[in-house]
């Protein structure tokens, strides 16, 4: 059942502040702490719950276990005008992405586009976190990565072999809100079930299935089934193609090699994610095409609706309002969330987070 209790409220600041002091204390450098709780908290800010601090006694865990490392050397490792390969050293996802489309937004600059990929990376959160990043420089972003545990089977089987694999992408506009999507290549992400069973929810029917092909509704029974994909084969193609460009080009661990840090806090992950940068000034002028997105936008929205339905949704545009909305307002935390973070806390030594 649903918790009836009011939903905990915190500001943004305060999210942040306790991932860092958490991180620190586990002995990442407080300026890598930093990094790593600024993104981790922009995850709840928008809404994306299953990767936000949710996360963070996963990442505790993990970190004291020796399955992390929290002095790495992030270094390139292969290097061309308009590519790179970056090696993590087994550090915190969020750092060695960050990284990658820092580089890959310099070398976009230069030559129109830049890929660069990682390896000996870890779990870093929501893609579109990284797809955003070079809307601010006037690029787009295309973000693709290997997920950190196997839900997916290939279609017709039962060995999971695939994860969720998720794909972002962010289109910069002009007054409108930048295009931004995010999905995994399952109905669901493995993160959003993490989120229901914390919240004593129920799944919906079509995003797991148990052994047996039937409906699995219970997040707290996932291990009992599998997720499905989007698009039922199509979707199992894309996981797998996803897969491939973020783990196995750059040396990443795909299909059976990728560990399940779920269950696994020592064994060191290599996983591997990718980001794609266009530079809009390398096609023509900038302002052109961002009014172009615009018009498109626009149109879009005010668009005949069907029956019932109120509003045309562009992608991202749910997340951009949430920004907008948890920044004035603060970011709602699951109950059970709460009493988890209070227990870490405590164990730690360190403040707890400061509720609104």
């Amino acid at each position: 059942m649903t918790d009836p209790s009011p939903t905990p409220i915190v500001q943004f600041d305060a999210l942040r502040a306790f991932i860092s002091r958490a991180l620190v204390r586990v002995d990442l450098p407080p300026s890598d702490a930093e990094v790593v709780a600024q993104l981790m908290a922009q995850a709840d800010l928008q809404g994306s719950d299953g990767h936000g601090v949710i996360r963070l006694p996963q990442y505790v865990k993990r970190i004291r276990a020796g399955g992390i490392n929290t002095r790495p050397n992030i270094r390139v490792v292969q290097e061309r005008a308009a590519m790179a390969t970056v090696d993590g050293d087994n550090a915190m996802g969020h750092l060695v992405v960050s990284r990658a489309v820092d580089l890959a937004i310099v070398k976009a600059r230069e030559a129109g586009v830049a890929w660069v990929g990682t390896r000996h990376s870890n779990h870093a959160g929501p893609a579109s976190l990284y797809a955003r990043m070079p809307v601010a420089h006037n690029m787009i972003g295309l973000y693709f990565a290997v997920g950190n545990a196997n839900h997916l089977p290939a279609w017709g089987g039962m060995d999971m072999l695939l994860s969720t694999n998720p794909i972002a992408a962010a289109i910069p506009a002009g007054v409108e809100p930048e295009i931004v999507l995010d999905m995994a290549t399952t109905v669901a992400a493995y993160g959003k079930v993490k989120a229901k069973a914390k919240r004593g929810e129920m799944m919906p029917e079509g995003w797991m299935i148990d052994r047996q092909g039937k409906p699995l509704l219970d997040p707290k029974r996932s291990e009992e089934g599998f997720l499905l994909p989007i698009g039922g084969y199509k979707g199992y193609g894309l996981a797998l193609i996803v897969g491939l460009l973020a783990g196995t080009l750059q040396g990443a661990a795909m299909g059976k090699d990728v560990v399940d840090f779920n269950k696994d806090s020592v064994t060191p992950t290599n996983t591997g994610q990718a980001i794609l940068v266009i530079n809009l000034e390398a096609f023509g002028e900038v302002s052109v095409f961002k009014s172009a997105v615009d018009t498109l936008v626009q149109d879009i929205r005010a668009s005949e609706r069907l029956p019932g339905v109120d509003r045309v949704w562009l992608p991202g545009e749910q997340s951009h309002a949430r920004r907008q909305a948890y920044g004035e307002h603060g970011i709602p935390v699951a109950n059970a969330l709460v009493t988890e973070l209070e227990a870490l806390a405590k164990d730690l030594g360190i403040e707890p987070m400061k509720l609104a």
